[in-house]
């Protein structure tokens, strides 16, 4: 029925009315509409045209949503956080995703190197929230730590070895300081 449903709605649209559709049909959407808009939180919570949506979506929730992103958060935010218990959550957010044991194994190398050796002895007690975002369609991994305070890059100022072990263990690295932002200092790997 799915098939006939859609032939009927693609004949439709040469009609010149206007047609509302609620669907989880992104590929048809993307090829009928002129006009999407994803709902989330209680209402429209991003529109634009299908290329704005599919190709360059502007929100974290449409982007997680469109690419198909599985999203682990850890919450470092006190001395005695529990890294052996994150590492136990990182291995069964990867286990449930079917994430390669070789590309979960950068995951948690990445995250060890990046909280323990190169920003919890810097940043002492000040809260970094780690995301963990797997995109089931091309298979990659993106992790980003957010945290406040001052400029904090630890390509120059961190522990110069733990730095090199991350690089070379990612595809791509990348830093940003925002003064205006929450969460000031932005870190961007790509697995």
């Amino acid at each position: 029925m799915v098939g006939e449903v859609q032939s009927v709605i693609r004949d439709l649209t040469h009609t010149e009315k206007t047609m509302l559709i609620v669907t989880h049909e992104m590929n048809f959407a993307r090829a009928v509409c002129s006009r999407v808009f994803y709902m989330d939180q209680g209402g429209i919570y991003e529109e634009g045209t299908p290329d704005q949506i599919f190709d360059n979506p502007q929100k974290d929730l449409t982007r997680r949503f469109i690419r198909k992103l599985r999203v682990l958060e850890l919450k470092v935010d006190s001395p005695d956080f529990d890294f052996a218990g994150a590492g136990t959550e990182i291995d069964s957010y990867c286990l449930q995703n079917d994430v390669s044991p070789s590309a979960k194994y950068r995951i948690r190398l990445a995250f060890e190197e990046l909280t323990c050796n190169i920003l919890k002895p810097v940043l002492g007690s000040t809260p970094l929230v780690i995301s963990v975002e797997h995109s089931a369609e091309n298979d990659e991994t993106e992790i980003t730590a957010l945290y406040g305070g001052e400029k904090f890059d630890p390509a120059k100022s961190g522990d110069g070895f733990a730095y090199s072990v991350l690089e070379s263990t990612v595809k791509d690295l990348s830093y940003r300081y925002d003064p205006n932002a929450e969460q000031t200092n932005a870190i961007r790997i790509l697995i």
